[in-house]
Order: structure tokens, then C-alpha cells, then sequence
């Protein structure tokens, strides 16, 4: 595996697991699972604010989604692989803007 693909493969990773963190942590914090649904609550600070959130937290949302919905609805192979793979590319960019965040502050080497 060269050192390129080593470094996709750990942003993918990092992204899931920073998605899983922050859903995990909304769901405590507030009792209710997070969803996309957070938009949708008009225009006042709590919509502005849940975008940052959910630019983070979306891969682990789409597939959450996605999973459940497959068994409950009978969803097809297709559209639970496009998700899976949507939901790997947006962890990988989530991951690799973090992992490059943590390099700029000196905290990664």
C-alpha cells in the first residue's frame, strides 16, 4: 500500500469516527438522534449553526439512514451502495480537512 493510499484510508477513517463522535455527542446532549431535519427549523440561529455540524456529522447520518431504511423499506443494492459511497467520499474530505487543521496547529506531525 503506498503512503497515499495509506493517507486516504486513515482520512476515511477519521472522518467516520469524527462523524460518529459528533452524532453520538448531539444525541446525549439533546436526546434526540441528529438529522438532516435540523435544517428545517427556519431561519433563526439553531438552522445557521447546524451547518457546520451537519458538514461534519453527515457521513454517519447517511449511512445511519441508509442502514435502517434498507432493512425497513426494502431499499435496493443500488441506492444503498450510492449512499455508502457518497457517504465514504464526504467522510474522506471531513477527514482529510481535519487531519489538515490538526497539521496547521502543530498538533499532528
Amino acid at each position: 500500500m503506498s503512503p497515499d493510499q495509506l493517507n486516504s484510508l486513515f482520512a476515511l477513517c477519521i472522518g467516520f469516527a469524527f462523524a460518529g463522535a459528533l452524532a453520538s455527542g448531539y444525541q446525549a446532549f439533546a436526546s434526540r438522534p441528529a438529522g438532516f431535519g435540523l435544517l428545517q427549523e427556519g431561519v433563526a440561529p439553531k438552522a445557521f449553526a447546524a451547518v457546520p455540524f451537519l458538514v461534519f456529522a453527515a457521513p454517519f447520518i447517511i449511512m445511519r439512514n441508509t442502514l435502517l431504511g434498507a432493512g425497513v423499506e426494502r431499499r435496493r443494492f443500488e441506492f444503498v451502495m450510492m449512499a455508502t459511497v457518497i457517504a465514504g467520499f464526504w467522510s474522506m474530505m471531513s477527514g482529510t480537512f481535519f487531519l489538515m487543521t490538526l497539521r496547521a496547529a502543530g498538533l499532528l506531525a
